[in-house]
């Protein structure tokens, strides 16, 4: 016991005398300093350790300056030790550098490609090159978790392994082992009453999986996903007098195995109220009645929280009309619990009048201001009006250059009746490299190139080449679109093209109807909504005969020669309100186009339109209806040019006809008995369209299922048959799917009404086909 006393006081001794010996280091008279050096350096420059030095050469050094020195060294994040020693009045900087990341591997990753789990390191700040400590694999470690966890992969472990390599680098390699995906095995809904369990997660997006959760992965758990159908259920409730509902608790439990989860939600109806009246108070302008004309509650319906944020918002933008930019309209509920009935009092207080200051743009990096600046309707130093806001963003938003429009509103200090909008873009890629191929049964196999830059050098200018091949139709099309060809918003659209044609027919030629040509065409805006086109074109279709020819374009050559050239003035209207033009639930689309052969050796006149209509029966179904109607007839006592004819039957006309059989016939000159199709001067279409959800898909838009009824024919001149009683009508059921290559439709059809000679086909399939 003795001896170990005398050790421990020997030991203290020495702690004692090494503790006073260092105190001069740490503890020195203020002196001035004859130098500075930096010793253990191995990458970093020696100026980057001067510049954060809080002193120089010829400054007084005291412990405070020291101190802070060795936080500024470490702030940088270079090194894992550094220390400061005296040497007579010099000052030496002994560092010790982090070592850095010199490659960066995986290994047992199936789920994600490398490229996306590299991208999510360098967001925690791991990449190659860059200073590496153990705190950043931690932190890398949990970054690589949380990607697995959004694939519902909580099974999912990462393990870092760190590798020294020469010139103080390591080699990171991670090694993941994945496990399965954990699966929605119950989704619980508890406290409903007025709607079954059933139809409430029809609602939700996720489900417990169907047979094709392979493709929609509706059955993986996502915190996100989750949130978006609690609050679809919010909204179904609130929608259906439902005023008191809420969401009392959200449960999510996970097996042992990390495999299966369960979800359970628990919920309070309340009652269901019934409105009883709308009242309005406070200050609304002395426009009482204009208000009250925007209020979309009505007494006696059930509550619909819908209608009373579109009210509200109706309210705030007719005051932002007025220029008042920060009024507020309140919505205070005066319940009747014992009558189950709820009166609704909306309380304006518009504030000030405001004038707009100035408008900033943020974002366009690439983008020209003006640009954007040409868009807008609502202007500076004028009184602030919302809807000319909303109308100017909308504007910038159609453009198409951009992922996200945003206008905020800024007071400006000192100055109440002022206001800032700052406009924020984020841009996109607006140039598109093509090369692809499709295929379809008229068609054949197609070689599709294109090169196209809707913003050329930022101009907002669009310019195009397109290259198609395809057995019956070939095309070559320049290109080039400026929308502000005058200041007033005239656009300018310039055509240079290249055809070759050929007919459908049940024999094979080797015949073409050659088409080269050139277009300029105005676009000028009547209002904000209604763009009215006017052009003149000129071309020249030629016929080189060959196996196969129609006795109808044998014709055509005995009246006006293997050439002929046309001057057509064209016109042309659309309006488009689909919410897509991909996968349309709502919405309207109508167009109409008109042609006039003026000059040269074919005088015709034609013309064509179309109205699209999209009726949302709920949010998995959805009504959809198409008419098309086509005229053309010759002038000047010469015949309708049959290379302007119409062509109907197939995708996008009448399903279950083969595509462009409908309408004219002609025989062959080498073989009058054989048929070929030349189509008509006159075309009328109907269709009709249930979109429901495909089985399986859950509310998987890209994937639908359809029924269709088709009506319709296309008439020939050449045997004048355009009665009603000629019409054609099929009917069927299709897929309809965004693939990666393109819109991609399949349809089983079934002619209802067809004649002698009519060519049916029951599948048809086609990538890029609408409707």
């Amino acid at each position: 016991m003795k001896h170990k006393h005398s050790r421990l006081r020997r030991v203290a001794w020495g702690v004692l005398i090494s503790t006073l010996a260092a105190l001069p280091a740490w503890a020195v008279d203020p002196f001035t300093l004859r130098d500075i050096r930096v010793e253990g350096l191995q990458r970093v420059e020696p100026g980057t350790v001067f510049a954060s030095l809080p002193f120089r050469v010829g400054d007084t050094y005291s412990d405070e300056q020291g101190s802070a020195a060795i936080r500024a060294l470490f702030g940088l994040g270079l090194f894992s030790d550094v220390r400061l020693q005296i040497d007579g009045d010099v000052l030496v900087v002994i560092v010790e550098e982090r070592p850095t990341v010199a490659d960066i591997t995986f290994s047992g990753v199936r789920e994600f490609d490398n490229d996306v789990l590299r991208r999510a390191l360098r967001d925690v700040g791991l990449t190659e090159g860059r200073p590496f400590d153990r705190a950043l694999a931690d932190r890398a470690e949990q970054e690589l978790k949380r990607q697995y966890l959004n694939r519902s992969m909580y099974a999912a472990t990462v393990t870092t392994t760190v590798t020294p390599i020469e010139r103080n680098r390591v080699n990171l390699n991670f090694s993941v082992v994945e496990g399965d995906v954990a699966k929605i095995r119950d989704i619980r809904i508890v406290g409903n009453q007025a709607f079954s369990e059933s139809t409430l997660r029809g609602l939700f997006d996720l489900n417990t999986g169907g047979w094709l959760s392979w493709y929609t992965k509706s059955d993986r758990y996502s915190r996100a996903k989750l949130n978006a159908d609690l609050e679809t259920l919010r909204s179904f409730y609130l929608t259906r007098g439902f005023l008191e509902f809420s969401i009392d608790s959200t449960q999510v439990s996970i097996t042992p195995g990390k495999d299966e989860m369960a979800i359970t939600i628990n919920i309070t109806e309340g009652k269901r109220y019934v409105v009883s009246g709308v009242r309005l108070e406070g200050d609304f302008l002395g426009k009482e009645e204009e208000f009250q004309s925007l209020v979309r509650i009505r007494a006696g319906q059930a509550y619909n929280a819908e209608d009373v944020a579109e009210t509200v918002r109706a309210f705030t933008d007719y005051f932002g009309s007025f220029g008042f930019a920060f009024a507020r309209v309140d919505v205070q509920p005066e319940i009747d619990r014992e009558q189950s009935q709820v009166a609704l009092v909306l309380r304006a207080e518009p504030s000030r009048r405001a004038y707009v200051r100035r408008i900033n743009v943020e974002g366009n990096n690439r983008t020209r201001d003006e640009v954007i600046r040409r868009e807008f309707r609502q202007l500076e130093a004028s009184w602030y009006d919302s809807d000319r806001i909303r109308l100017s963003r909308d504007r910038v938003d159609r453009l198409g250059f951009f992922t996200q429009v945003t206008i905020d509103t800024q007071e400006v200090p000192d100055a109440p009746d002022q206001v800032d909008l700052v406009v924020r873009v984020e841009e996109k890629p607006t140039g598109n490299l093509s090369i692809g191929a499709g295929y379809s049964q008229s068609e054949k196999l197609s070689f599709v190139a294109g090169i196209q830059q809707e913003n050329v050098f930022g101009s907002g200018n669009y310019l195009g080449l397109n290259l198609n091949t395809s057995k019956f139709n070939k095309q070559f099309v320049l290109s080039t679109v400026n929308p502000y060809f005058t200041a007033d918003g005239i656009s300018r659209s310039l055509d240079l093209y290249y055809r070759t044609t050929r007919p459908l027919s049940e024999q094979e030629g080797d015949y073409r109807l050659v088409t080269p040509g050139a277009s300029i065409r105005f676009g000028v805006p009547f209002t904000e909504t209604d763009t009215v086109f006017f052009g003149i074109g000129a071309e020249q279709t030629r016929i080189e005969p060959g196996n196969g020819l129609p006795l109808a374009y044998q014709q055509f050559i005995d009246d006006f020669g293997r050439s002929a050239t046309s001057i057509p003035l064209t016109v042309g209207w659309a309006r488009d309100t689909r919410d897509s033009a991909l996968v349309p639930t709502q919405g309207r689309l109508m167009r109409f186009n008109g042609e006039l052969g003026v000059a040269g050796d074919t005088r015709y006149t034609k013309f064509s339109g179309q109205f699209q209509q999209y009726i949302p029966l709920s949010k998995q179904y959805t009504l959809a209806f198409n008419a098309e109607a086509g005229w053309g007839k010759g002038l000047g006592g010469k015949p309708f040019p049959l290379f302007k004819n119409f062509y109907g039957g197939g995708l996008g006309s009448v399903r279950g006809f083969e595509q462009g059989t409908l309408g004219g016939r002609s025989g062959l000159v080498n073989d009058p008995n054989t048929i070929s199709y030349i189509g008509g001067s006159r075309m009328v279409l109907l269709n009709t369209e249930i979109i429901t959800p495909f089985p399986g898909a859950g509310n998987d838009r890209t994937l639908r299922m359809f029924g269709f009824f088709d009506i319709g024919n296309v008439s020939d001149d050449f045997q004048n048959s355009s009665k009603l009683s000629d019409l054609r009508a099929s009917a069927g059921i299709g897929i309809s799917w965004i693939s990666p290559v393109g819109p991609l439709r399949i349809a089983y059809a079934r002619p209802v009404r067809k004649f002698a000679n009519d060519k049916p086909q029951s599948i048809q399939f086609q990538i890029g086909t609408s409707f």
